[in-house]
């Protein structure tokens, strides 16, 4: 029954982006369905937010469905294969296919025109070199979220065995399960670093597999013998990306009769020198240099430095930046044993769901968006805030500031028990809310650290929850949105802020 749940969701979505033949791919994050499709103009947008199972759309370099964690993974699957029956139907029915298409036939170097014009428009507005790059970072390491935070919580559970002394000889076995892959994260990012930039993924790997090599600890250069490990994700990263200029350079100058044996070579050759004699003691410092920092940031400054993370880390989920984050934390893990920042931005998703019960309390008549926040709260509440965000606080402008108060509000409160003492953070990236209590860890004991993570989303919530009640509407604000814009409205598929916009 769940599989036809989930093929129903990707047949509903499937004609509302244009059909198959307007898909060029498809892949998914945490929480949403990325596709890029040909020409713009043949998404329909309203229809989209309408469907039960969609929590919200963001357009971006890809179009993205927000469906929430779990039931993205379920239904990308099935998307992907009524793409592939859905062309394989065409190619086999021209004329049939043709006849039921439901917009006049274009040819595709029109679609792709049209497409690339629609695409470049949206670019203009929301796109600067950096913000590319930091997407393309973003996508190195979003594939590897899952098994950061399997092994996380493997890693939290060993932990508490250890710590209560139950299962001594299940233990070692924990931690072999929970470390094996952090061992070897380099080469995933090296993998996943050339792939995204355009070189062969396995030569990435291989390059980035040279910092994790144990034989590197009889080098030495400058004086100085490396560590496995040194420089760690961040080494891999500026690795792969060498090779990838390296193995560009190449097939360019290469003769093809030699490419096959030549290019790979010069690739791993060229590029492992500079890796061992010069990226690993440079990203080995960087690293260092981000722990030093996060821990003198939090011990010095702890409440300021939360209150202005937990404050702005909302505006980076709304702009999709917040992946660019996950180096420094993977990073901060490595080095630690868990990242000190997300517990602190998870505050943000906690601003959030208190502005969010703020909104349906102020506009009791609203019958549409009320529903629209009841949907999206529970999602709201294990730290998926993009339903929220888009479907509610972003739509009517002062409710989304009022929502980065609770959080930096939150960020402040649990910075301030770091300059206090009480330090932790989490083993894994990826969840936030109350989904972040199973990996949570550090040195004041699991009690202390608890309490203050619970503490600081109760700040979150109810900051979050005063300032929307008091400042996040207008007068006009609240006569023009209390009132139901949709009597016919009973179920999410009516969700309202979409589609009645309202000056900030």
């Amino acid at each position: 029954m769940s599989t036809d749940k989930n093929r129903a969701t990707a047949a509903a979505i499937l004609p509302l982006v244009g059909g198959p033949d307007n898909i060029t791919s498809v892949a998914h994050c945490m929480t949403r369905l990325r596709i890029a499709v040909r020409d713009r103009s043949l998404v329909r947008h309203q229809e989209l937010k309408a469907l039960p199972a969609v929590l919200g759309v963001v357009e971006d370099d890809t179009y993205q469905i927000v469906l929430g964690p779990g039931t993205v993974a379920r239904v990308t699957p099935e998307f992907e294969a009524l793409v592939a029956e859905g062309r394989t139907q065409a190619a086999a029915e021209p004329a049939s296919a043709a006849a039921a298409a439901p917009h006049p036939a274009v040819t595709s170097a029109e679609l792709a025109d049209r497409g690339a014009a629609l695409k470049d428009a949206q670019k203009a507005r929301n796109a600067t070199p950096f913000k590319l790059f930091l997407r393309r970072v973003a996508n190195i390491f979003v594939p590897l979220i899952p098994a950061l935070i399997g092994c996380g919580i493997i890693a939290g559970l060993n932990g508490m065995l250890t710590n209560l002394g139950w299962l001594p000889a299940l233990v070692p076995a924990l931690a072999a399960i929970s470390s094996g892959f952090m061992s070897l994260i380099a080469v995933f990012v090296g993998y996943n670093t050339a792939k995204e930039f355009g070189g062969t993924a396995v030569l990435g790997g291989a390059v980035a597999a040279i910092i994790v090599f144990p034989g590197v600890t009889k080098i030495d250069a400058f004086g100085q013998h490396l560590s496995p490990g040194q420089g760690g994700v961040l080494g891999a990263l500026a690795a792969a990306l060498l090779a990838v200029q390296v193995e560009k350079w190449c097939r360019k100058r290469v003769p093809e009769a030699l490419d096959v044996l030549v290019t790979p070579t010069l690739t791993v050759l060229v590029s492992g020198l500079v890796t061992l004699f010069g990226l690993m003691f440079l990203a080995g410092a960087v690293s260092s240099a981000i722990g030093t920092f996060a821990t003198w940031l939090l011990a010095t400054g702890g409440a300021f430095a939360g209150l202005v993370l937990g404050g702005l880390f909302l505006p980076l989920v709304m702009l999709g930046l917040h992946q660019a984050l996950i180096p420094i934390h993977t990073t901060l893990i490595e080095q630690t044993g868990y990242t000190v920042l997300l517990p602190i931005l998870a505050m943000a998703g906690a601003g959030q769901v208190g502005a969010a019960i703020a909104v349906y309390y102020r506009l009791p008549r609203n019958r549409s968006l009320r529903t629209t926040i009841k949907s999206a709260l529970p999602a709201g509440f294990l730290g998926v805030g993009e339903p929220l965000i888009y479907g509610v606080s972003l739509p009517l402008g002062r409710p989304f500031v009022t929502a980065c108060v609770g959080g930096a509000a939150g960020g402040a409160f649990v910075g301030l028990f770091n300059q206090l003492g009480v330090g932790f953070g989490s083993t894994a990236i990826g969840p936030s809310g109350w989904a972040l209590f199973p990996l949570l860890d550090g040195k004041a004991g699991m009690g202390a650290t608890v309490a203050v993570y619970a503490g600081g989303l109760a700040v979150g919530y109810l900051v979050g929850f005063a300032a929307t009640y008091f400042f996040g509407f207008t007068r006009q604000m609240l006569a023009e949105l209390d009132t139901d814009p949709d009597p016919a409205a009973d179920s999410p598929a009516a969700a309202g802020p979409a589609k009645q916009p309202v000056p900030a």
